[in-house]
């Protein structure tokens, strides 16, 4: 067997064992919290907030006063402040800012609603707990029975940025993450990744593409990664361009789909169209900030946080006493550890990390769906969702209202987004949903609105009130491809934002008048908020 394979097989025991202990998870993060705080005492930041003085609080294992003494001294950040205030010197160069030392790598990221590039610090110690979990990830497949014996022999395909980085001076890069960690895949790692350090190496994402196609017969996956949207235009082109009957056809062995960066379920569809049978499919929760959750049993309804690889983690509970209607932190929120959340809340997260992230908020926000296990799922954005009247739609709402009409009308949806907007002296959502299929839209709107009725009981209510309408446009899905092109967000970890708010809407629509976009609509728009 090949050396991934026994270094699977030989790890899978102790796994097992690992994964069925139980485990105090608050003792174990006030852990991570203590070596975070001591490697960091000596930087500009651990002496501006008094590391030290918290590290003399407890006997931090046992006693919440350490967290408490850590509330108290350190304020929360999100990246505005985080840059202007700390990393902004660290990107000019200057050691030991927010973690000892220089920091060599910087993930350019604009999350996905935002226009301006964000640069998050990628240290050495990050880069090993980015490769650590995703070695557990590796060694956790062990645990689907259903697996072909030989599995762990086959080429796994990881689509992501570029790992040709740019300089940013001499000695320090920048660039998506997907492509750091892709320049620094371990040694052994390295026969079984595709598509390969020359392919990954490539910036412009048609050529990437077109090069995958063209390798693509001498490669025998059996793993793929990656974001959904991207990789099924990939099997589509190969589908095309050899003429088969579906992506088996070329890859037999592909068993295991890893997909992150967005829900899975309104792509399912489309997706499995492409197939001979389902994969099975592991839901993985990979930021520019570090490798927060991955699926690693099956049949889980949710990822296991990883609380021991150098990731704090506090939990806000995301309501009207901690965020504003823009999704902004007020003053005096309310923070919690993992000990005291519950399941089935909508948690915003606050991240501590070991590439100098403090108290700093991460922009997802997630729920609990088995505490025992720490497995959350992720439910969405502070700044994505829905509340011009009450009617907090979630992206999880969103997802599975467009999983459900999809399956129901037998259509392909490969995008979509929603946009608040005026409808006279009230408010409407309007939908944009990107498929090739003929559909009719009325009948489009009115499946989307039942199923967010049956979702989501604020909803229902704003319908009979302040919501007045539901307009939905149907475009072809290269309209998006195109706007993600324009944005230069082709390609890698990059997704189309969910919801759309301020200047984006009026960007988006200006984008499809000059493209010329051909649509079919429910109601004539109006104006957008």
């Amino acid at each position: 067997m090949a050396l991934l394979g026994n270094l699977l097989k030989g790890g899978l025991s102790l796994t097992t064992r690992i994964q069925n202990r139980k485990v105090n998870f608050a003792k174990v993060q006030r852990k991570t919290l203590s070596k975070l705080l001591a490697k960091a005492r000596y930087t500009q930041f651990g002496e501006q907030y008094n590391f030290e003085e918290i590290l003399n609080t407890a006997v931090f294992e046992e006693d919440k006063s350490f967290y408490e003494k850590y509330k108290q001294l350190v304020p929360v950040h999100n990246y505005e402040k985080m840059y202007r205030e700390w990393w902004h010197k660290a990107r000019e160069g200057e050691k030991n800012v927010c973690w000892p030392g220089r920091v060599k790598y910087f993930a350019l990221s604009s999350g996905t609603s935002e226009a301006a590039s964000k640069y998050i610090p990628v240290t050495k110690a990050m880069t090993k707990s980015f490769r650590n979990t995703s070695i557990r990830q590796i060694l956790s497949l062990g645990r689907y029975k259903e697996l072909p014996s030989d599995i762990y022999e086959k080429n796994f395909l990881m689509i992501g940025g570029s790992s040709d980085l740019t300089a940013i001076d001499e000695g320090r890069f920048e660039g998506d993450v997907s492509g750091i960690n892709a320049k620094n895949i371990p040694f052994w790692f390295e026969p079984y990744y595709k598509p390969g350090r020359e392919i990954a190496r490539e910036r412009d994402w048609t050529r990437k593409l077109e090069k995958i196609v063209e390798e693509a017969p001498n490669w025998d996956i059996g793993f793929m990664a990656g974001v959904p949207a991207w990789l099924q235009i990939i099997m589509e082109k190969i589908i095309e361009r050899y003429q088969l009957n579906n992506i088996h056809d070329i890859w037999p062995n592909l068993t295991v789909f890893g997909h992150g960066g967005v829900s899975f379920e309104p792509y399912r569809v489309g997706f499995e169209k492409l197939l001979a049978h389902p994969l099975i499919y592991i839901d993985t929760y990979l930021a520019s900030e570090g490798f927060i959750a991955f699926q690693n049993r099956p049949d889980a309804d949710g990822m296991k946080l990883v609380l021991d690889n150098g990731i704090f983690y506090e939990f806000v509970p995301f309501n009207e006493q901690n965020f504003n209607e823009d999704g902004e932190l007020v003053a005096n929120l309310e923070t919690l550890m993992i000990d005291d959340v519950k399941e089935g809340v909508d948690y915003a997260l606050l991240i501590s990390t070991c590439s100098g992230a403090w108290r700093y908020l991460i922009g997802d926000t997630i729920k609990f769906v088995n505490k025992r296990r720490a497995e959350i799922s992720v439910t969405g954005r502070t700044k994505h969702y829905l509340s011009l009247c009450g009617e907090h739609l979630s992206v999880e709402n969103m997802n599975k209202a467009i999983e459900l009409t999809a399956e129901e009308l037998g259509i392909r949806v490969k995008e979509f987004t929603v946009a608040g907007v005026r409808a006279d002296s009230l408010f409407a959502h309007h939908w944009y949903i990107g498929t090739d299929d003929e559909v009719d839209p009325e009948q489009l709107r009115d499946k989307i609105d039942s199923h967010l009725k049956l979702l989501n009981d604020d909803y229902i209510v704003e319908r009979r009130h302040a919501l007045k309408e539901v307009i939905v446009t149907v475009l072809p899905s290269k309209a998006f491809y195109g706007w993600m092109e324009k944005k230069g967000k082709m390609g890698g970890q990059n997704k189309f934002p969910r919801v759309l708010k301020k200047n984006l809407v009026g960007e988006w629509e200006v984008f499809l008048q000059e493209k010329g976009f051909p649509s079919k609509s429910s109601q004539s728009s109006v104006d957008a908020l």
